[in-house]
């Protein structure tokens, strides 16, 4: 029984964990019992506890996870100040006269959240609130409907600027450099957060894309399951003067904070902790912009310069700390600084403005309990790891993963079946906090491109946002649908996406490129 004491610690964290149990205190606490059963049988040493505190000191002192606590500040102010919304009603607006245009709106503007919030319950309940009854009052079916909400609003487990993917780097950066220590390998790749963004890139596009195509066909075959929407009473079609003015005020002022992000992230001009405290500070700007408009030309000043910074540090290198300054680079340190007081100025106008409103507040309330909630998870999933490997943990996976069929492939699909299966019971952190440190650094030995897996990972887990019984968009969207909406409904109508997403990993496990070419052309230079 001693031998096989690593798999009963598992078994008893999944069961506790499907009882309800809260998640932190239940792998530190079984961990902790597990610990000393192990070392009563001679199984495990109560010093490498001692390693808990470093543990503990390294996530506090991590650059990396200062983006998560930033990213999720970011989604809340704009899900709070309506930008969100807001956008969703111009681009319904600009598709209303095409068939199944409303749901192509949903699933693009599902695309732009995720790539300027990244927060699946904010996103789903936008969209369940503002796109479903102007749906189903078109004649949508319920089901496409509902299903439509609840897999783009998924989107923002994939597309960058992800949670998701903060936490994954962070968790595969630590699983690829013991690979690389246990194969001797001390020059073998890197990945890191900047990776698992540029890599997740084209693979949510491509679901994006798949979800449109599964859209549109539906729409042509079945007219009556998306139909076009009657026009309003004396409504009339937009002019071209409409449209463009639309698209400025709804789509342009997003659509700037995620070049901001994402961009600087990709051309290396700045790392994800530093795009995201730009998110963040955009975010505030924007939503300033939109609570105070007699300050607009303030707030707009304050991203133009935002902006301007980023392009300057690209060109030049301004670090006070030199003696030694070009004539251009002192006139470029005079301009940035010119232009860092724009920004601080912009910054602290925008905040009162969101205190004023009593917008501010409640977001960094929610932050921080968001924040306090995920960093305990994953205080208590070091805990759990530590035990699982002192027990000897790391080794049965080892030996149980080499002995599947196929190698690498056979390995890969009994963890990524895994990873679904118990997407239906757990959460998206539990799964990348327990189940990632212990078989990531074996399949990282086994061959495994540490970038295409942590891809891989992501839009798996992606999926068990809507897996029934207990997706979390289901639950949103139930708790924000009208009552007319059957809950059997919403699970049917999520059956053709998850069925698409799991095309959409086929065809990443097929053409591990997808995932790996865009990083190793952007980084590997």
């Amino acid at each position: 029984m001693a031998e096989y004491l690593e798999l009963f610690l598992f078994l008893a964290i999944f069961v506790l964990i499907l009882f309800g149990f809260p998640v932190a205190f239940t792998l530190a606490g079984v961990a902790l019992i597990f610990a000393v059963i192990g070392a009563w049988m001679g199984e495990f040493q109560l010093r490498q506890l001692s390693f808990l505190p470093q543990r503990i000191f390294g996530t506090m002192s991590s650059e990396v996870l200062i983006a998560a606590p930033m990213f999720i500040f970011m989604g809340l102010v704009l899900e709070r100040s309506q930008i969100a919304a807001d956008l969703l009603t111009s681009m319904a607006k600009l598709f209303r006269g095409m068939r199944g245009g409303l749901a192509l709106s949903v699933v693009l503007v599902g695309m732009l959240m995720a790539a300027s919030t990244g927060i699946v319950g904010a996103t789903v309940v936008t969209m369940g609130l503002i796109a479903l009854p102007v749906m189903l009052k078109a004649g949508y079916d319920p089901r496409l409907a509902t299903g439509t909400i609840c897999a783009s609003g998924t989107l923002g487990q994939v597309i960058p600027p992800s949670i998701v993917l903060v936490f994954l780097g962070d968790v595969l950066t630590y699983a690829n450099q013991q690979a690389n220590l246990k194969a001797g390998n001390f020059a073998g790749k890197s990945v890191g957060v900047g990776d698992l963004f540029a890599g997740s890139l084209i693979p949510g596009l491509l679901l994006v894309g798949l979800y449109a195509i599964y859209i549109i066909a539906i729409a042509w075959l079945k007219p009556e399951r998306a139909p076009v929407p009657l026009p309003e009473p004396g409504e009339q079609a937009m002019s071209k003067r409409e449209r463009l003015a639309l698209l400025l005020n709804g789509l342009l002022p997003p659509g700037i904070l995620i070049v901001a992000v994402l961009g600087s992230i990709l051309t290396g001009i700045a790392t994800p902790t530093e795009a995201a405290g730009v998110g963040a500070v955009g975010a505030v700007i924007l939503a300033a912009r939109r609570a105070v408009p007699r300050l607009a030309p303030l707030f707009w000043a304050g991203i133009v310069a935002s902006v301007a910074l980023i392009v300057i540090n690209g060109f030049f290198d301004l670090l006070i700390q030199r003696d030694n300054f070009s004539p251009t680079e002192q006139a470029m340190l005079w301009v940035a600084m010119g232009l860092v007081a724009v920004v601080l100025a912009s910054v602290v106008a925008a905040c009162w403005a969101l205190f004023q409103t009593r917008q501010l507040t409640p977001v960094v309330e929610q932050t921080g309990l968001i924040t306090a909630m995920i960093f305990a998870v994953l205080v208590g999933a070091s805990l759990f790891s530590l035990v699982f490997r002192g027990l000897g943990g790391e080794e049965t996976v080892h030996h149980m993963l080499d002995a599947l069929p196929g190698g690498l492939f056979g390995a890969m699909v009994f963890v990524m079946l895994l990873m679904f299966v118990m997407g239906f019971f757990l959460d998206f952190l539990e799964i990348i906090f327990i189940l990632v440190p212990i078989v990531g650094p074996v399949l990282i030995l086994m061959g495994a491109d540490p970038v295409w897996l942590g891809v891989m990972i992501a839009v798996n887990l992606q999926t068990s946002f809507l897996t029934p019984p207990f997706g979390f968009a289901l639950f949103f969207l139930r708790g924000a649908a009208p009552a007319s909406v059957r809950t059997f409904d919403i699970y049917r109508g999520v059956m053709p996406f998850i069925a698409l997403q799991l095309v959409g990993l086929a065809l990443i496990a097929i053409f591990p490129a997808l995932a790996t070419w865009l990083p190793d052309y952007l980084f590997s230079k």
